[in-house]
């Protein structure tokens, strides 16, 4: 069986929907009792059981999917970046993460597990997925940490060499509504100008980076969904892999391309940036795609403008999922 956590969320939903797509229907789907919104993430898509994540997990640690782990796309966990409930973050994120890749690992299944770009900090360290620098990062929040601290028990228990451990940057596209506020600035964008005919941004605080042109590697979710596939596909490569686009976007950049998709004239309002978010913001975030690539995955990934227009035109504006 193909396990997927977090199935009914964002990237597991598109996990499963990349593996329908393949003709892949031997899927079970891990995950907290869906809400309606969840269940509408899966309601389209094949698969052949839904376990409850708190179930499963106590299964696996009984030994019962030792014999039926083909391979574990582990996506499931707490995603709040502002999230301030640290033995909340270590026992769903660190510690039920460390018990599933044991279990893959004893199954002789693949693994594969969500890291976060979070773990990268300030970026002041860069942004390469080479493991010789991971004692040097330094987290702004709780979620990128306990992300960060399960990369560094798998690196020192050497688990970390038959993994791969995935660095999602700024992942936008369907399926993500139920997510709240930790929606994509293109989903609450495209709400914004939808109810309103504007789109407001942050401010700069910084006089290199003009209002609004803060940076990003916003990477599609069909694109992110691809290469976890295609590192799925190569278990003989292992270990941190950044997944991203390689290029920095600034907001301005995104918003304008909102508009165009929206068939509407550009209107960008900025405010100040709230004091608690200035202190943990990330200016100019930009995956290092070179080890991917050097791995051999070749596909190119969409423009930030047509990925935009897919997600608006066939998605946001019918409010349709990935089938």
């Amino acid at each position: 069986m193909f396990i997927v956590t977090g199935a009914a969320g964002f990237l597991g939903s598109a996990a499963v929907w990349a593996l329908n797509a393949r003709g892949i229907t031997d899927i079970v789907c891990v995950d907290t009792r869906p809400a309606a919104e969840g269940t509408a993430n899966l309601a389209p898509l094949t698969y052949a059981a839904y376990v409850p994540h708190q179930q499963w997990l106590d299964a696996v640690r009984r030994g019962e999917w030792k014999t039926r782990m083909r391979a574990v796309i582990h996506l499931g966990a707490c995603s709040s970046t502002t999230e301030q409930n640290w033995d909340y973050l270590r026992e769903n994120n660190l510690e039920y993460s460390k018990t599933v890749c044991e279990a893959a690992l004893d199954a002789g299944a693949r693994f594969i597990v969500a890291s976060s770009a979070a773990t990268y900090g300030n970026g002041a360290q860069g942004y390469s997925d080479n493991h010789a620098g991971l004692d040097d990062l330094r987290p702004l929040n709780l979620y990128g940490r306990s992300k960060h601290e399960f990369d560094l028990w798998a690196r020192d228990t050497g688990r970390l060499d038959q993994i791969a451990s995935l660095k999602y940057f700024n992942v936008y596209g369907p399926n993500e509504w139920h997510k709240g506020d930790m929606r994509s600035m293109v989903c609450k964008g495209y709400e914004q100008i939808r109810d309103t005919g504007r789109v407001r941004l942050f401010r700069s605080d910084r006089p290199e980076y003009p209002d609004g042109g803060q940076r990003r590697d916003f990477v599609y979710v069909k694109d992110a969904i691809a290469m976890t596939m295609w590192l799925l596909d190569h278990p003989e490569h292992n270990g941190l892999f950044n997944v991203g686009t390689g290029e920095s976007t600034d907001w301005n950049r995104l918003m304008h391309a909102i508009f165009a998709a929206m068939n509407r004239d550009p209107r960008i309002e900025y405010f100040d940036m709230p004091a608690e978010l200035a202190k943990a913001y990330q200016y100019d975030t930009r995956a290092d795609m070179t080890k991917l690539r050097a791995a051999g995955y070749n596909a190119p990934v969409m423009s930030v403008e047509s990925a935009v227009r897919d997600y608006v035109v066939n998605y946001l504006v019918p409010h349709a999922h990935l089938q």
